[in-house]
């Protein structure tokens, strides 16, 4: 049976040694074997796993919903509704930034548009509103 090492796992999977030593550290792979010199030996299947989790990570998921995921895969009690489910959670996750993200842009375009670029900054309408009490914005 063919064994990588850290790095040749790194490189087939497009990702560094350290982010492979932190998902070992998350639970996100499993501690490989050593070799009596130490060095870590991974199954070439890691290399499936480890671009599994990089690209839903790609997608937005944290690395719990990503456990998660790798753990329904192997459920077999579960089915592709489970998955199906936990993306659409993760869809209405995204809209709800996106919308979250429109707003502080409509908000910064007005604070922008507030200030005319000239005259000290101990009068920049920006910073004014920045520095305004919680209350006063209510």
């Amino acid at each position: 049976m063919e064994t990588l090492t850290i790095g040749e796992l790194a490189n087939r999977a497009g990702v560094g040694v350290e982010t492979i030593r932190f998902y070992e550290r998350e639970g996100l792979i499993a501690e490989p074997k050593r070799r009596p010199s130490g060095y870590r030996q991974y199954p070439t299947e890691a290399v499936r796993r480890v671009r599994f989790i990089r690209h839903a990570k790609e997608l937005g998921f944290t690395l719990k919903e990503i456990s998660e995921l790798l753990s329904l895969r192997v459920d077999p009690e579960r089915t592709c509704a489970d998955v199906r489910q936990r993306a659409r959670t993760k869809i209405e996750s995204i809209e709800a930034k996106i919308e979250s993200l429109a707003a502080m842009k409509v908000a910064l375009e007005r604070l922008a548009a507030s200030c005319n670029g000239s005259g000290p900054t101990s009068e920049c309408p920006i910073l004014e509103e920045l520095d305004r009490e919680e209350d006063a914005r209510a």
